[in-house]
């Protein structure tokens, strides 16, 4: 029988003092989910693969999760004002929330300014599609070997963030196999948030190791957890409550 269990609802004294003030400002914005796991809790120093649902997954986590926990973020949001600013413009409100381009550029004016600043709180893993991301791999290894599990947001958001996702990169998986060859093996736990319900679902974890034996290649690992995640989302709160 599956054992399911809540995270306290509470707020998390994470980061600065003007970080956490920022955090206590939002929460007119974001109201605390429930968090619910589906076996046991997942253990410290984790890969956490999640659905992004705009801003709304990744600030349920650092605002109410009480876990240490280290994102990965594209690295334009970890690189100064300008390079946000194009991004947040051209990729974030453009290409995934499909707003209209003047509409994006005008209100990124006032925001990008503001959000450079919640990114410097969050303490981003910045991510790379170049040579850079040897560097992501180090920081990302370091952080879990510190006991902070470092959450991945890896669906193809090329048509935006869909409710039933359609890919999955394989930036994850390539983490997991560096860890390995140093001797760590790492739990992958597939997540989902119900955006509608305020509801946070996690499964067990399962070692790195265990998914290669079984599946053998990342393509068909990243499409088994991928079919994975939509089942999460597609569950219904009389399973999962």
């Amino acid at each position: 029988m599956v054992q399911k269990q809540r995270e306290k609802r509470k707020i998390v004294k994470k980061g600065k003092w003007w970080f956490r003030l920022l955090k206590r400002m939002m929460k007119i914005r974001y109201k605390p989910p429930v968090f619910c796991y589906l076996g046991k809790p997942f253990e410290d120093g984790s890969i956490i693969i999640s659905n992004h649902e705009g801003t709304d997954a990744p600030m349920a986590l650092e605002m109410y999760l009480d876990r240490k926990l280290r994102m990965w973020g594209a690295g334009e949001m970890n690189s100064g004002v300008i390079a946000l600013y194009r991004y947040q413009t051209k990729v974030y409100y453009c290409e995934k929330k499909h707003w209209h381009p003047v509409g994006a550029y005008t209100f990124c004016l006032i925001a990008s300014p503001l959000t450079n600043l919640f990114y410097k709180g969050l303490n981003l893993i910045s991510t790379w599609r170049d040579v850079r991301f040897c560097k992501t791999l180090r920081e990302s290894m370091a952080a879990i070997k510190r006991g902070e599990s470092v959450v991945i947001f890896p669906e193809d958001s090329s048509k935006g963030y869909l409710s039933e996702l359609e890919g999955f990169y394989h930036g994850f998986l390539s983490l997991a196999k560096h860890l390995l060859k140093k001797g760590v093996d790492v739990p992958i736990v597939v997540s989902y948030f119900q955006k509608e319900q305020n509801r946070y679902l996690f499964d067990e974890g399962v070692l790195y190791s265990e998914l290669i034996a079984r599946y053998g290649d990342h393509d068909t690992i990243a499409a088994h957890l991928l079919e994975r995640c939509n089942e999460l989302g597609r569950m219904p709160r009389s399973k999962a409550s």
